[in-house]
């Protein structure tokens, strides 16, 4: 292969685009990450991506799953435990009974707010977040634990998020303007399971990719609309892959990288 043919690859190989819809409250996105996360890893420099927010409940007056059985709080709680069970990944499930949240608008809001700085500020948060509510059972539907989780995530990384800027953004026009976008697009192609991940190449048809599915079919996926993709790297040893993603990672996490198991 030429020095002008491997050029041509690579920058073929780093036009995969992959939109990501998605909400904090969503305890399957959640249960996803281990394999979303193995992707990210795996092909790091070859795919984009970029998450979109769904705005899984507006509001409990206006919600409704009639798939399982859910329109009000106290029904959320099995949902979320048996993601927990069916993923391995640990997930406070007792947070519908002890301090359910009331809408994920919020916080869907403050992961926009986020992306006003940068979209690392934005996945950083979004991971923030849902730890809050997915492992400490927090309310991230009140103002006050937003802020929070800005404050701690600036505190660790002051380098990602500035939380002077986070703070007055949240809530603002430009902050509204970016969920609302998502919203518009989330209506558009017709998604109301999260996650939903469409991949794809510019000019050319995608795939998507509904709900939690195994880390094969991201595979697959991707293969189809890019078969001459190649991972970069593996994951083979657990002290490099946790130190690639920081603190925070789960044993499930690792267990999925290195495709050992702990369920």
């Amino acid at each position: 292969m030429t020095e002008t043919e491997k050029k041509q690859r690579i920058k073929q190989e780093g036009s995969v685009q992959i939109e990501v819809y998605t909400d904090p409250l969503c305890c399957w996105s959640w249960a996803f990450e281990p394999q979303w996360r193995k992707l990210r890893y795996a092909f790091s420099g070859k795919i984009k991506w970029r998450y979109r927010m769904g705005g899984l409940i507006p509001s409990w007056d206006s919600f409704s799953d009639p798939m399982n059985s859910i329109s009000r709080p106290l029904q959320m709680g099995p949902l979320w435990l048996e993601a927990k069970h069916r993923s391995g990944m640990p997930i406070h499930d007792r947070v519908w009974f002890e301090n359910p949240p009331k809408s994920s608008i919020p916080a869907c809001l403050a992961v926009k707010t986020a992306e006003l700085q940068s979209p690392v500020a934005a996945e950083q948060y979004l991971r923030a977040v849902r730890e809050a509510v997915m492992l400490q059972g927090r309310d991230i539907s009140e103002r006050k634990v937003l802020l929070e989780v800005a404050s701690e995530l600036a505190r660790r990384k002051p380098a990602v998020l500035d939380f002077s800027r986070f703070e007055q953004e949240l809530g603002r026009e430009a902050s509204k303007k970016a969920l609302e976008e998502d919203l518009q697009k989330t209506r558009l192609h017709g998604i109301t399971r999260f996650p939903t991940l469409t991949i794809h190449k510019p000019g050319a048809a995608g795939v998507m990719i509904v709900g939690y599915r195994p880390y094969e079919a991201l595979l697959e996926a991707l293969k189809q609309v890019a078969p001459e993709l190649t991972p970069t790297q593996h994951a083979e040893d657990e002290e490099k892959y946790s130190a690639y993603w920081g603190e925070g990672i789960t044993e499930r996490e690792v267990a999925e990288a290195l495709q050992t198991s702990v369920l």
